[in-house]
């Protein structure tokens, strides 16, 4: 039995913050039926790398395990069908504006009462109160609301790109389904359900360690470090003779007494020297420049090599080439090839692993409406003539 069984979700997002939240439910055997306008769909089939079946690889991957449909939810046809799908589920997705869903008459106030159970899942791009609520924004925009971009780059650099531009989209979606699933877990003791509302710059700014205290306690602004981190030393990337880049993560003196007898200089870690961490952060360039030139002396394969035989933290900065070779993603079965409209195609695989109840790729995304008779003939009873007519007049 999957975990989620006979979970129903409605599915209203657009883009990735949305349509991730309920791909994970999904993934863990939650029915989600996707809804998008009759007319272009989601815009997430045109983000990305455009394929022969005329959705994008994007889609293909993240829409997995979904039932398609269309509704036009700016007719009142639509909004009415909308109301009968949503009293069948439990959970509710959307990241439309604050004010969108209210304006159609289909707020959470209007939603629980056709189906008290029902969990509103709402993420916008500054959340659903307070002076910025209405503004629009992306995850480029909660990157750099959120303080995550200006800590991306070199000191006195343009701060960058902080790895995918889609970072904040996709800790937004796994937050919403944290949230989806606290309000699932909460019915079960009240039998109500309830709204949850997340902006998308929340999910970025909640995880960046010390930051809040640290400016707080003691007006500390952190700056752009590069690889480099404020707190611990050697943190950093180092090149190796043959041009390509290590990460090293000395999180304590522990680390750094492993490190040490890598490099075959056990004394750097005395406490005469840079064992102790105080000491380290106070000469923090010269410990840099020290392990930069250990590594540097080196071809890649022999700095891991010595770094594992010491149990030192230590990878090669992988590029996604370097994943599809690595022993470690075949054992975990991280990247899991799956028929498509486009043929065989590879894709991340579902996170995390359960033991008794694992989650599973069923199927990847489908097309434009694919299950409007499934969904409004079999779960809304409609016949086949009207099915016809929604299609005929543009509802669906």
């Amino acid at each position: 039995m999957n975990a989620l069984e006979g979970i129903r979700v409605l599915d209203l997002g657009t883009f990735i913050a949305g349509p991730y939240c309920t791909t994970i439910l999904g993934e863990f055997g939650a029915e989600v039926i996707k809804v998008e306008p009759p007319k272009g769909g989601d815009s997430l089939r045109r983000l990305g790398t455009n394929t022969a079946c005329g959705d994008t690889l994007v889609w293909l991957s993240e829409s997995r395990n979904k039932k398609c449909v269309t509704l036009d939810l700016q007719s009142e046809r639509g909004r009415l069908l909308l109301k009968q799908l949503a009293a069948k589920c439990d959970i509710v997705v959307e990241n439309f504006r604050p004010g969108t869903l209210e304006k159609w008459g289909l707020g959470y106030d209007e939603l629980k009462k056709l189906n008290p159970g029902v969990i509103l899942v709402r993420i916008s791009a500054y959340g659903q109160d307070g002076p910025m609520r209405q503004r629009p924004g992306f995850a480029r925009i909660a990157h750099a609301f959120s303080g995550l971009a200006y800590l991306a780059g070199e000191p006195g650099r343009v701060p960058v790109v902080p790895g995918s531009t889609s970072l904040a989209d996709y800790m937004s979606g796994m937050y919403a389904a944290i949230g989806a699933l606290i309000a699932l877990k909460a019915r079960d003791n009240t039998g109500e359900g309830q709204c949850v509302d997340l902006a998308l710059y929340e999910s970025v700014f909640r995880v960046l360690d010390e930051l809040v205290p640290a400016y707080q306690k003691f007006g500390v602004v952190r700056e752009r470090q590069g690889p480099d981190v404020s707190y611990v030393c050697p943190h950093s990337h180092y090149q190796t003779a043959d041009g390509r880049w290590i990460a090293i993560a000395c999180s304590n003196d522990l680390m750094f007494e492993r490190l040490a007898k890598a490099m075959g200089q056990p004394d750097l870690a005395s406490t005469d020297l840079y064992g102790p961490k105080e000491a380290r952060l106070a000469a923090k360039d010269d410990v840099n420049k020290i392990v930069a030139a250990w590594v540097g002396s080196l071809p890649h394969q022999e700095v891991l090599a010595l770094c594992a035989k010491h149990e030192a933290p230590a990878s090669l900065i992988y590029s996604i080439a370097d994943i599809f070779a690595d022993p470690q993603y075949q054992a975990r079965g991280n990247i899991q090839t799956t028929d498509s409209r486009i043929g065989e195609l590879a894709v991340p695989n579902v996170v995390p692993r359960l033991s008794s109840t694992p989650g599973a790729i069923r199927w990847l995304g489908e097309a434009l409406g694919m299950h409007n008779e499934a969904i409004f003939g079999e779960l809304l009873n409609l016949s086949r003539v009207e099915i016809d007519e929604l299609r005929h007049t543009g509802v669906i």
